[in-house]
């Protein structure tokens, strides 16, 4: 009998984001991306949402993580994660230049030793042989994992799309996975669900350059900005082409554009002549027809190059009527209030807005249908679990490869937090171990779901605070009442005067009749002040009281 292999997916399956899973064979455990998830506005305050690593601490950590590409929700966890245990990390040559700086931007260089592999290679990372194969995805460098462990060969398709002109020439390696389907046979495959729901097949990158060569060609006589996600080193590449080809200077802008710019020209994967890249600190000297911006701020993040424009904030550039600005990407799901609200802000400022809606300047790295089909025809997988999506990406995938012909009790879908094993008698669920969220802000993690409720209600309907002293039994100070985001002058003054009034009837009461204990008191206030609240106004503030003794 072989040993078994367990899979344990700590997130990245029912959301997009957090992307993490951890392979274990004989008490060894290689750790699989390590990805974190950007807050929405249902979480105030939280900068990012990580995996929650303590099954993984307590399990005794692991040896190592394969980082398949640099996308945030597959490397922005690795920071916390190594501020708690060393390990090496194993990815390709741009991959490693992002964690790289990661890390030194956390204070933890010297934390991970960063082990670059290529395409074709094979290496022994813990307990398994690895081999590295080249995929396509909307990063340089990006990497597929075919695992080889006790129970065959577990194929990992990182994310992919299938494209027959990409823009570095780099293709998904079909050709090795149909060979490795046809030696040792695959195992496993765990393959990217993101767009398992959508027919027909992605567009190639490549036509969206040209649509963004003719856009930019039209703009006679105006600056262009384009914004656009500072990873997409190829989006970022055809910009660049279609500018030199009319004699516009690339002017980067934002601290991410600027540094991810840098590392790509250096490691190779992005070609723009000297000559033709400016500093934005330069930009009032250059002919603003012959320029072209880019920049962060595509999905109206609020500390983003575009938004500080939209809102007249930016250092670098005042946007007027003689500007065009082209986002080039999708909105993703959630962000479609922010990117309107800052299309609009540039429109008011008397800018040209092109995006996706209008014409094709975005396509998917990720593959949809008819790609995963060819991926699962190649594959010839024996069990099959998809990974990376929301549940009904999850759920579509499943019945896609159910179509195919594979026996649905082959097909697995799990959640966040699952555990499989895949042993002598084929794929078996093992339980859970939670798939938490670990909520971040700043540095501070482990926000709880009170800390959140509380935030929620704040936001929502402000505060009243109320502060009472006691001694020997009588009030010697207050109530004193003060509220935020409750409700507005004038009427404020006679809301807090009742409330007040309320709080002082009830205490003097419960003073009159006994010695109440603070937390009585505290109890009381907290009841007099929310009736009152909600009899004068029908709102539900935060209700925060303070008794103080002696």
């Amino acid at each position: 009998m072989a040993d078994p292999v367990a899979v344990t997916f700590l997130g990245g399956l029912g959301e997009i984001g957090r992307n993490c899973a951890v392979l274990e064979t004989g008490g060894r455990r290689v750790l699989l991306d390590c990805g974190r998830m950007f807050a929405g506005d249902d979480l105030p305050g939280v900068d990012s949402v990580l995996p929650d690593f303590e099954w993984l601490l307590g399990a005794g950590g692991v040896e190592a993580c394969i980082a398949t590409h640099a996308h945030e929700d597959h490397i922005g966890a690795l920071p916390h994660l190594l501020s708690r245990i060393e390990f090496p990390v194993y990815g390709s040559r741009f991959t490693l230049g992002m964690i790289a700086h990661k890390l030194a931007e956390a204070g933890l260089t010297g934390r991970a030793e960063l082990r670059e592999v290529g395409d074709g290679d094979q290496v022994s990372i813990g307990p398994f042989d690895c081999e590295f194969l080249p995929v396509t995805h909307s990063i340089p460098h990006g990497l597929i994992t075919a695992f080889g462990t006790p129970q065959g060969v577990i194929l990992h398709s990182s994310d992919f799309k299938l494209d027959l002109t990409p823009v570095d020439g780099r293709r998904t390696d079909l050709s090795r996975i149909g060979a490795i389907a046809g030696g040792a046979g695959v195992r496993l495959l765990l393959a990217d669900s993101t767009n398992a729901d959508m027919e027909g097949s992605t567009r190639s990158e490549r036509e969206i350059g040209a649509v963004l060569a003719d856009v930019i060609a039209r703009q006679n006589g105006r600056r262009v900005i384009v914004g656009a996600f500072a990873s997409h080193i190829h989006r970022i590449q055809q910009v660049a082409d279609a500018a030199v080809d009319l004699g516009r200077t690339v002017v980067p802008l934002g601290l991410s554009m600027q540094r991810n710019l840098k590392l790509a020209r250096s490691v190779g994967v992005l070609h723009i002549p000297d000559y033709a890249v400016g500093d934005i600190e330069d930009l009032d000297d250059y002919d603003p027809a012959r320029v072209v911006i880019v920049c962060t701020g595509s999905q109206g993040e609020p500390r983003a190059a575009i938004t500080q424009m939209a809102q007249g904030r930016s250092k670098w550039v005042k946007v007027d009527d003689g500007d065009t600005v082209i986002f080039s990407s999708h909105p993703i799901p959630g962000n479609e209030a922010a990117v309107a609200s800052v299309r609009n802000g540039l429109a008011r400022r008397g800018a040209k807005v092109v995006h996706s809606g209008q014409v094709e300047v975005h396509t998917s790295g990720h593959g949809k249908r008819q790609e995963l089909a060819v991926l699962h025809s190649v594959s010839v997988p024996e069990w099959f679990v998809p990974v990376h999506g929301e549940y009904e990406h999850l759920v579509a995938h499943a019945d896609l490869a159910r179509e195919m012909g594979m026996d649905p009790d082959r097909v697995l879908v799990c959640t966040d937090g699952d555990r499989i094993v895949l042993g002598d008698d084929g794929l078996s669920r093992d339980g859970s171990v939670g798939g938490d969220h670990l909520y971040m802000d700043g540095t501070v993690g482990d926000l709880g779901q009170v800390v959140l409720g509380d935030r929620r209600v704040l936001g929502d309907d402000g505060f009243v605070a109320v502060v009472v002293h006691v001694s020997r039994g009588r009030i010697t100070a207050g109530p004193d009442v003060v509220s935020r985001g409750w409700v507005e002058q004038p009427a404020l003054q006679a809301h807090e005067a009742a409330v007040a009034a309320a709080v002082a009837e009830e205490i003097e009461a419960a003073l009159a009749r006994r010695s109440p204990s603070r937390s009585e008191l505290t109890r009381l206030v907290r009841r007099a002040a929310g009736r009152t609240v909600a009899e004068r106004t029908r709102r539900r503030p935060m209700i925060v009281p303070v008794v103080r003794e002696g």
